[in-house]
Protein backbone atom coordinates (compact mmCIF):
# COMPACT_ATOMS: atom_id res chain seq x y z
CA UNK A 1 0.00 0.00 0.00
CA UNK A 2 1.39 3.35 -1.41
CA UNK A 3 1.49 5.95 1.54
CA UNK A 4 3.67 9.10 2.59
CA UNK A 5 4.11 11.24 5.14
CA UNK A 6 5.46 14.89 5.96
CA UNK A 7 5.47 17.95 8.24
CA UNK A 8 3.54 20.85 8.01
CA UNK A 9 4.12 24.61 9.12
CA UNK A 10 2.17 26.80 7.69
CA UNK A 11 -1.71 27.80 7.79
CA UNK A 12 -3.08 27.19 4.50
CA UNK A 13 -1.50 23.43 3.92
CA UNK A 14 -2.87 22.90 7.77
CA UNK A 15 -6.12 24.50 7.48
CA UNK A 16 -7.17 22.75 4.09
CA UNK A 17 -6.56 18.93 5.91
CA UNK A 18 -8.48 19.55 8.68
CA UNK A 19 -11.41 21.22 6.90
CA UNK A 20 -11.05 17.68 4.90
CA UNK A 21 -11.26 15.80 8.27
CA UNK A 22 -14.61 13.28 9.09
CA UNK A 23 -14.77 15.42 11.84
CA UNK A 24 -13.18 18.55 13.86
CA UNK A 25 -13.31 21.47 15.90
CA UNK A 26 -11.65 24.97 16.35
CA UNK A 27 -9.16 23.47 18.86
CA UNK A 28 -7.65 21.38 15.59
CA UNK A 29 -6.75 24.23 13.43
CA UNK A 30 -3.78 26.39 12.82
CA UNK A 31 -5.00 29.47 14.08
CA UNK A 32 -5.84 27.82 17.65
CA UNK A 33 -2.16 26.49 17.94
CA UNK A 34 -1.01 29.15 17.14
CA UNK A 35 -1.91 30.99 20.03
CA UNK A 36 0.09 28.85 22.21
CA UNK A 37 3.12 30.04 23.30
CA UNK A 38 4.92 27.45 24.59
CA UNK A 39 6.48 26.19 21.20
CA UNK A 40 6.18 25.80 17.74
CA UNK A 41 2.92 24.51 15.85
CA UNK A 42 3.62 21.37 13.65
CA UNK A 43 0.69 19.36 12.04
CA UNK A 44 1.87 15.63 11.38
CA UNK A 45 0.27 13.87 8.27
CA UNK A 46 0.29 10.47 7.55
CA UNK A 47 -1.25 9.89 3.56
CA UNK A 48 -2.58 6.81 1.67
CA UNK A 49 -4.41 7.16 -1.69
CA UNK A 50 -7.68 7.65 -0.50
CA UNK A 51 -7.40 8.73 3.37
CA UNK A 52 -4.95 10.62 5.76
CA UNK A 53 -4.16 11.36 9.57
CA UNK A 54 -3.06 14.21 10.71
CA UNK A 55 -1.82 15.16 14.19
CA UNK A 56 -1.80 18.97 15.34
CA UNK A 57 0.87 19.18 18.51
CA UNK A 58 3.09 21.98 19.66
CA UNK A 59 6.80 21.08 20.03
CA UNK A 60 8.50 22.45 23.09
CA UNK A 61 12.22 22.65 23.78
CA UNK A 62 13.80 20.65 26.94
CA UNK A 63 15.76 22.76 28.47
CA UNK A 64 19.11 21.75 29.51
CA UNK A 65 18.69 19.23 26.68
CA UNK A 66 19.47 18.73 23.27
CA UNK A 67 15.71 17.66 23.38
CA UNK A 68 12.25 18.49 22.39
CA UNK A 69 9.08 17.32 23.65
CA UNK A 70 5.26 17.44 22.13
CA UNK A 71 2.30 18.39 24.12
CA UNK A 72 -1.40 19.28 22.67
CA UNK A 73 -2.83 22.29 23.18
CA UNK A 74 -5.65 23.45 25.59
CA UNK A 75 -8.81 21.89 25.26
CA UNK A 76 -9.10 19.16 23.15
CA UNK A 77 -7.55 18.34 20.13
CA UNK A 78 -5.87 14.87 19.13
CA UNK A 79 -5.23 13.26 15.75
CA UNK A 80 -8.19 13.68 12.72
CA UNK A 81 -8.70 11.53 10.29
CA UNK A 82 -10.35 12.11 6.69
CA UNK A 83 -12.82 8.87 7.52
CA UNK A 84 -13.98 7.21 11.17
CA UNK A 85 -10.87 5.89 13.27
CA UNK A 86 -13.32 2.71 13.72
CA UNK A 87 -12.50 1.99 9.91
CA UNK A 88 -9.11 2.06 10.04
CA UNK A 89 -7.53 -1.34 8.95
CA UNK A 90 -5.06 -2.65 11.34
CA UNK A 91 -1.97 -2.18 8.39
CA UNK A 92 -3.18 1.37 8.04
CA UNK A 93 -2.74 2.08 11.62
CA UNK A 94 0.44 0.07 12.28
CA UNK A 95 1.91 1.93 9.01
CA UNK A 96 0.90 5.20 11.03
CA UNK A 97 2.76 3.97 13.80
CA UNK A 98 6.13 3.05 11.91
CA UNK A 99 5.70 6.73 10.49
CA UNK A 100 5.09 8.88 13.68
CA UNK A 101 8.11 7.33 15.38
CA UNK A 102 10.34 8.76 12.72
CA UNK A 103 8.50 11.66 12.69
CA UNK A 104 9.65 12.26 16.23
CA UNK A 105 13.03 10.96 15.83
CA UNK A 106 13.83 13.14 12.92
CA UNK A 107 12.10 16.27 15.29
CA UNK A 108 14.49 14.99 18.43
CA UNK A 109 11.44 14.25 20.30
CA UNK A 110 11.49 11.97 22.85
CA UNK A 111 7.76 12.01 24.45
CA UNK A 112 4.64 13.16 23.62
CA UNK A 113 1.32 13.93 25.65
CA UNK A 114 -2.05 14.63 24.32
CA UNK A 115 -5.66 15.52 25.44
CA UNK A 116 -7.83 13.48 23.57
CA UNK A 117 -11.78 14.39 22.15
CA UNK A 118 -14.34 12.28 23.97
CA UNK A 119 -16.42 12.70 20.34
CA UNK A 120 -14.10 11.01 18.08
CA UNK A 121 -12.92 7.70 18.69
CA UNK A 122 -9.34 8.35 18.67
CA UNK A 123 -8.58 5.84 21.12
CA UNK A 124 -9.18 3.55 18.21
CA UNK A 125 -5.73 4.46 16.60
CA UNK A 126 -3.64 5.02 19.21
CA UNK A 127 -4.07 2.28 21.70
CA UNK A 128 -1.54 0.25 20.62
CA UNK A 129 1.13 3.02 20.42
CA UNK A 130 2.00 4.10 24.14
CA UNK A 131 0.02 4.09 26.41
CA UNK A 132 -4.35 5.58 26.84
CA UNK A 133 -5.15 6.24 30.19
CA UNK A 134 -8.54 7.61 31.61
CA UNK A 135 -9.10 10.95 33.17
CA UNK A 136 -12.17 10.54 34.79
CA UNK A 137 -15.19 11.70 32.66
CA UNK A 138 -16.66 14.37 30.78
CA UNK A 139 -20.50 15.36 30.59
CA UNK A 140 -22.72 17.08 27.90
CA UNK A 141 -26.19 17.53 26.91
CA UNK A 142 -28.36 15.84 23.97
CA UNK A 143 -29.32 19.10 22.12
CA UNK A 144 -31.25 16.47 19.17
CA UNK A 145 -34.08 15.70 21.96
CA UNK A 146 -36.28 18.26 22.69
CA UNK A 147 -36.06 21.67 24.63
CA UNK A 148 -38.54 20.81 27.26
CA UNK A 149 -37.02 17.42 27.43
CA UNK A 150 -33.48 18.52 27.89
CA UNK A 151 -35.12 20.75 30.80
CA UNK A 152 -36.60 17.60 32.61
CA UNK A 153 -33.73 15.58 32.53
CA UNK A 154 -31.94 19.11 35.03
CA UNK A 155 -32.17 18.63 38.58
CA UNK A 156 -35.40 19.20 39.93
CA UNK A 157 -34.24 22.40 41.96
CA UNK A 158 -32.12 23.49 39.12
CA UNK A 159 -34.75 23.92 37.25
CA UNK A 160 -36.60 26.17 39.61
CA UNK A 161 -33.45 28.33 40.12
CA UNK A 162 -33.07 29.07 36.29
CA UNK A 163 -36.85 29.40 35.80
CA UNK A 164 -36.30 32.33 39.04
CA UNK A 165 -33.69 33.70 36.94
CA UNK A 166 -35.15 34.36 34.19
CA UNK A 167 -37.48 35.88 35.40
CA UNK A 168 -35.26 38.79 37.27
CA UNK A 169 -35.10 40.58 34.11
CA UNK A 170 -31.14 40.33 33.15
CA UNK A 171 -29.98 41.13 30.06
CA UNK A 172 -28.26 38.60 27.98
CA UNK A 173 -26.20 39.21 24.61
CA UNK A 174 -23.52 38.93 23.05
CA UNK A 175 -20.10 40.94 23.16
CA UNK A 176 -19.96 43.39 20.35
CA UNK A 177 -17.04 46.12 21.68
CA UNK A 178 -13.89 45.83 22.69
CA UNK A 179 -14.25 47.30 25.89
CA UNK A 180 -17.05 44.33 27.11
CA UNK A 181 -13.81 41.67 26.31
CA UNK A 182 -11.55 43.66 28.67
CA UNK A 183 -14.26 44.01 30.86
CA UNK A 184 -15.08 39.53 30.72
CA UNK A 185 -11.44 39.33 30.99
CA UNK A 186 -10.84 41.41 34.17
CA UNK A 187 -13.93 39.20 35.64
CA UNK A 188 -12.63 35.95 34.52
CA UNK A 189 -8.56 36.96 36.57
CA UNK A 190 -10.99 38.05 39.33
CA UNK A 191 -11.95 34.28 39.43
CA UNK A 192 -8.64 32.73 38.51
CA UNK A 193 -7.02 34.75 41.74
CA UNK A 194 -10.16 33.14 43.65
CA UNK A 195 -9.78 29.37 42.59
CA UNK A 196 -6.04 29.87 43.32
CA UNK A 197 -5.50 28.67 39.69
CA UNK A 198 -2.49 27.42 37.85
CA UNK A 199 -0.70 29.66 35.70
CA UNK A 200 -1.64 27.87 32.57
CA UNK A 201 -5.22 29.20 33.29
CA UNK A 202 -4.53 33.33 32.96
CA UNK A 203 -4.71 34.65 28.98
CA UNK A 204 -3.87 37.74 28.19
CA UNK A 205 -7.05 39.85 27.03
CA UNK A 206 -5.42 39.72 23.29
CA UNK A 207 -6.00 36.29 23.80
CA UNK A 208 -9.81 36.62 24.42
CA UNK A 209 -10.06 38.97 21.35
CA UNK A 210 -7.94 36.79 19.41
CA UNK A 211 -10.59 33.94 19.88
CA UNK A 212 -13.45 35.72 19.08
CA UNK A 213 -11.91 37.87 15.70
CA UNK A 214 -10.32 34.75 13.96
CA UNK A 215 -12.82 34.51 11.17
CA UNK A 216 -12.48 30.08 10.89
CA UNK A 217 -13.09 29.96 14.49
CA UNK A 218 -17.38 30.98 14.75
CA UNK A 219 -17.24 31.76 18.58
CA UNK A 220 -19.18 34.11 21.06
CA UNK A 221 -18.74 35.81 23.87
CA UNK A 222 -22.23 35.92 26.21
CA UNK A 223 -22.75 37.87 28.59
CA UNK A 224 -25.45 38.49 31.25
CA UNK A 225 -26.07 42.12 32.89
CA UNK A 226 -28.19 43.57 36.04
CA UNK A 227 -28.60 46.90 34.35
CA UNK A 228 -25.33 48.22 33.66
CA UNK A 229 -23.02 45.79 35.81
CA UNK A 230 -21.86 42.35 34.35
CA UNK A 231 -22.43 39.48 36.19
CA UNK A 232 -21.72 36.82 34.42
CA UNK A 233 -19.71 35.70 31.31
CA UNK A 234 -18.61 32.62 29.26
CA UNK A 235 -16.79 32.30 26.02
CA UNK A 236 -18.21 29.36 23.94
CA UNK A 237 -16.50 27.50 20.85
CA UNK A 238 -18.74 27.03 18.55
CA UNK A 239 -17.79 23.45 16.16
CA UNK A 240 -20.25 22.12 13.32
CA UNK A 241 -21.89 19.77 15.57
CA UNK A 242 -20.57 20.48 19.14
CA UNK A 243 -20.89 24.25 21.61
CA UNK A 244 -19.00 24.38 24.39
CA UNK A 245 -18.34 26.55 27.47
CA UNK A 246 -14.68 27.32 27.07
CA UNK A 247 -14.30 30.22 29.41
CA UNK A 248 -16.13 31.63 31.66
CA UNK A 249 -16.53 33.76 34.74
CA UNK A 250 -18.79 34.88 37.45
CA UNK A 251 -18.41 38.74 39.47
CA UNK A 252 -17.89 38.07 43.22
CA UNK A 253 -20.90 40.39 43.56
CA UNK A 254 -23.27 38.03 41.99
CA UNK A 255 -22.14 34.75 43.62
CA UNK A 256 -24.73 34.15 45.34
CA UNK A 257 -27.29 33.59 43.11
CA UNK A 258 -25.43 31.71 40.51
CA UNK A 259 -25.87 33.51 37.24
CA UNK A 260 -23.72 30.95 35.95
CA UNK A 261 -26.81 28.41 36.02
CA UNK A 262 -28.74 30.30 33.46
CA UNK A 263 -25.46 31.29 31.40
CA UNK A 264 -25.31 27.26 31.06
CA UNK A 265 -29.00 27.26 30.19
CA UNK A 266 -28.55 29.77 28.01
CA UNK A 267 -25.55 28.26 26.33
CA UNK A 268 -27.52 24.89 25.18
CA UNK A 269 -30.12 27.53 23.90
CA UNK A 270 -27.52 29.24 21.35
CA UNK A 271 -26.59 25.85 20.51
CA UNK A 272 -30.20 24.27 19.92
CA UNK A 273 -30.43 27.59 17.51
CA UNK A 274 -27.68 27.10 15.46
CA UNK A 275 -28.42 23.38 14.75
CA UNK A 276 -25.51 22.07 17.54
CA UNK A 277 -26.46 18.14 18.47
CA UNK A 278 -23.96 18.61 21.11
CA UNK A 279 -23.49 20.92 24.60
CA UNK A 280 -19.71 19.55 25.76
CA UNK A 281 -20.15 20.18 29.30
CA UNK A 282 -16.54 18.70 30.05
CA UNK A 283 -15.65 17.83 33.40
CA UNK A 284 -13.93 18.59 36.73
CA UNK A 285 -10.90 19.69 37.46
CA UNK A 286 -7.88 17.12 36.50
CA UNK A 287 -10.54 14.44 35.45
CA UNK A 288 -12.29 14.51 39.49
CA UNK A 289 -15.75 14.58 40.42
CA UNK A 290 -15.19 17.80 42.00
CA UNK A 291 -17.71 20.63 42.94
CA UNK A 292 -17.00 21.78 38.94
CA UNK A 293 -18.28 18.46 38.24
CA UNK A 294 -20.81 17.94 40.70
CA UNK A 295 -22.48 21.46 39.44
CA UNK A 296 -22.00 20.25 35.37
CA UNK A 297 -24.26 16.87 36.50
CA UNK A 298 -27.25 19.05 37.60
CA UNK A 299 -27.89 19.59 33.63
CA UNK A 300 -27.32 16.36 32.42
CA UNK A 301 -26.20 12.55 33.43
CA UNK A 302 -24.86 12.02 29.80
CA UNK A 303 -21.04 11.14 30.41
CA UNK A 304 -18.19 9.69 28.03
CA UNK A 305 -14.81 8.44 29.20
CA UNK A 306 -12.13 11.63 29.26
CA UNK A 307 -8.63 9.91 28.03
CA UNK A 308 -5.10 11.33 27.52
CA UNK A 309 -2.10 9.65 25.57
CA UNK A 310 1.26 9.23 26.85
CA UNK A 311 3.55 8.24 24.35
CA UNK A 312 7.46 7.59 24.88
CA UNK A 313 9.75 7.63 21.66
CA UNK A 314 13.24 7.25 23.09
CA UNK A 315 13.05 5.56 26.74
CA UNK A 316 16.89 5.69 27.05
CA UNK A 317 16.55 9.77 26.92
CA UNK A 318 13.20 10.12 28.66
CA UNK A 319 14.80 7.89 31.77
CA UNK A 320 18.10 9.76 31.93
CA UNK A 321 16.27 13.25 31.91
CA UNK A 322 14.16 12.03 34.76
CA UNK A 323 17.10 10.66 36.37
CA UNK A 324 18.59 14.34 36.08
CA UNK A 325 15.27 16.14 37.46
CA UNK A 326 15.56 13.77 40.84
CA UNK A 327 12.41 12.87 40.53
CA UNK A 328 11.82 9.06 41.07
CA UNK A 329 10.35 6.72 38.02
CA UNK A 330 6.97 5.44 39.24
CA UNK A 331 4.40 4.45 37.21
CA UNK A 332 1.92 5.36 39.90
CA UNK A 333 2.82 9.19 39.81
CA UNK A 334 0.01 10.83 37.82
CA UNK A 335 2.01 13.28 35.83
CA UNK A 336 3.46 13.15 32.42
CA UNK A 337 6.15 13.89 31.18
CA UNK A 338 8.08 13.10 34.97
CA UNK A 339 11.22 15.26 34.16
CA UNK A 340 8.28 18.26 33.76
CA UNK A 341 7.11 17.53 37.48
CA UNK A 342 6.79 20.72 39.76
CA UNK A 343 8.96 18.83 42.71
CA UNK A 344 12.26 18.33 40.05
CA UNK A 345 15.08 20.03 41.75
CA UNK A 346 14.93 23.65 41.47
CA UNK A 347 17.76 24.50 39.01
CA UNK A 348 16.37 22.56 36.62
CA UNK A 349 12.98 23.78 37.14
CA UNK A 350 13.53 27.02 37.14
CA UNK A 351 14.13 28.14 33.51
CA UNK A 352 11.29 25.21 31.88
CA UNK A 353 7.94 26.09 31.04
CA UNK A 354 4.89 25.17 32.65
CA UNK A 355 4.21 21.74 33.48
CA UNK A 356 1.86 19.37 32.12
CA UNK A 357 -0.45 17.12 34.84
CA UNK A 358 -2.63 14.08 33.59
Amino acid sequence: MNHRSFTIRNRKDWDEYISRAYIHEGFHTWYYHSLNTEGEPLLFVYEEEKLFIALPVIKRKIESSEYFDMTCVYGYAGPLSSVPFTSLSALTIAQFKAEFTIFMKAESAICIFSRLHPFLDQYHLLENIGGIKDNGTTLYVDLSISEEEQRDRYDKRLGRQIRSLRKMGFIIKEADTAQEIEDFAEMYYRNMDRLNASSNYYFDVQYFINLLNEEYMKNKLILIYDGVNLMCGALILLSDAIVRNHLSATSPDYLNISPSKLMTDEISMIGRRMGKKIFHLGGGVGGKEDSLFNFKKLFSNLQVKDRIWCYINDEPAYNDLVLRSGVEIDPEIPFFPLYRHPKRKAQTAASEPETTTI
